[in-house]
Parts: C-alpha cells; structure tokens; sequence
C-alpha cells in the first residue's frame, strides 16, 4: 500500500530516490515487527506449557501425598517411606515431625503409634515432634491437653511413658522454674 500516490513526473531524481528508502526501511520494519510478533508468541507458548507442566507436578504430588496418607494411616514407618522415597518429605526429623504435627488427613492413632516406638528415629521424631508445641506460659493442664490433642495415645504403658517425658522435658523448658524437675 503506496502513502502518496503520485505520478513519478511530478517528483524529482532525488525525492523519487528518498521514497525508495523509505519504502525499503517501511518493509524492513514491518518485518522486524513481524520477527517481535512470532518471538512473543513463542514466548507465551513456552510459559503455558511451563505453567502445564508445573499443574501437573502439583497434581502428581497431590496424589502421591494422598497415597503416602493412606499407606500412613495404614503402617505408618510405610507410609512415611513412601512419602521420602517419592520426595515429598525428606528424611529430616523436624520435617517430619511437621508433617505429624500439621496431620492433615492422618489417623490420631497412627500419629500416636508412630511416636510412641522406641527406635531411634522415632524417638528423634517425637522430640521434634513435640518441640512443634507452644507450651510457654500456659498451666500444665492447658498445655497436656493441647499435647493430646494432636495425636492418639497408645495403649501400650511403654509408649505412654516415653511420650510423657517428651512432653515433661519441653513443657519445663518452656516453663523454667514452674517444677524442680521433669
């Protein structure tokens, strides 16, 4: 599409000259912008496969959380191998015992099952565990029944036991001066 049309009698040797360049610099930017258009729409096509892609990790890990909660609630040393084998717990004790404390779709009874063995592990997880609790300046009553609350006790007097003094060493931490001792 011509921007003046005019008759090539009308212009001289030298204007006629001018227009050519910028017929030829008109061309040329209409190309470079033609060249921006593909390379932004190329750009938005990556991004939305990235975000794809991204939506279909969540929801991979998702179902893998999902899974692992199951196995958990079912054998929980099992469902919390699952869970780090797929990498959505690592294998730290204060993850863990996060993971324990938030208990979201876990069973009371195996959170309390899981806590109250005596293997090492274990009993690392459970000093995390209840290192996840506020018990500063609240009575023992209030702070025991926070305590009981976030998980089930064992009927084993063993577990019980190890538990109350998880319970008993971090309430007098946090309470210094309240009892002589645990």
């Amino acid at each position: 599409m011509d921007v003046c049309p005019t008759s090539s009698s009308d212009l001289s040797e030298t204007e006629e000259a001018e227009i050519e360049v910028i017929k030829q610099h008109r061309t040329e930017l209409l190309e470079d912008i033609q060249k921006l258009k593909d390379e932004i729409a190329a750009v938005f096509a990556e991004i939305d496969h990235f975000q794809q892609s991204q939506s279909s990790k969540l929801i991979q890990r998702d179902k893998i959380l999902s899974t692992g909660r199951k196995k958990f609630n079912m054998d929980p040393t099992k469902g919390l191998q699952y869970l780090t084998e797929h990498k959505v717990l690592s294998s730290d004790v204060q993850e863990i015992a996060r993971f324990l404390y938030k208990g979201e779709g876990l069973n009371k009874t195996a959170i309390g099952d899981y806590l109250g063995q005596r293997d090492p592990l274990n009993l690392q997880v459970l000093q995390a565990f209840v290192e996840c609790h506020q018990f500063a300046n609240l009575n023992l009553v209030q702070a025991l029944r926070q305590f009981l609350w976030s998980f089930r006790l064992p009927g084993e007097a063993q577990k019980i036991d190890r538990m109350m003094e998880a319970f008993a060493n971090w309430y007098c931490q946090c309470n210094p001066g309240v009892f002589q001792s645990t």
